[in-house]
């Protein structure tokens, strides 16, 4: 039986090698900022999703990162009432809202970490940096939507 990390490997071995290596130095990276965090995956028919949360229940999620075909996100659950004076968040939701990672660098830049650590002050539960986070993988379907382009 694989462990969820060994699962979360295979499901981004199904990627195209840039998005899945944006994918990893993205999740390294948010590790880092929010020690404690329980990690949610969810490999849905649209997309591989890992939320951060910073306890067992999907409710709390605080941030995402979403794997499609072509790009990621960094989704923020209760991004509409964040401050946000560079205007780097989109969607128009009751709630959601998301930045393209273009690359893991944009993890680095000041107005996003600002978000996230705003986003993690404003979360219903805490997160406890003492605390061993874990990883738990909540879907894995057998069906998807393609993971790579076809090739041209």
């Amino acid at each position: 039986m694989k462990t969820a990390r060994q699962q979360l490997e295979s499901f981004l071995a199904k990627y195209d090698p840039r998005i899945a290596g944006i994918a990893k130095k993205c999740l390294t990276k948010l590790r880092k900022l929010a020690p404690g965090a329980n990690e949610l995956v969810y490999d849905n028919y649209n997309a591989l999703v890992i939320g951060f949360v910073p306890s067992d229940r999907p409710s709390d999620v605080v941030f995402s990162i979403a794997l499609y075909q072509e790009y990621l996100n960094l989704f923020f659950m209760w991004g509409k009432g964040l401050p946000d004076p560079g205007k780097r968040l989109q969607g128009a939701g009751k709630q959601v809202r998301s930045i393209r990672l273009e690359s893991a660098k944009t993890l680095d830049e000041p107005e996003v970490r600002a978000l996230l650590r705003a986003a993690m002050d404003k979360a219903k539960v805490p997160f406890d940096p003492k605390q061993k986070g874990r990883m738990e993988i909540r879907t894995a379907m057998k069906k998807h939507r393609p993971r790579r382009l076809a090739p041209k």
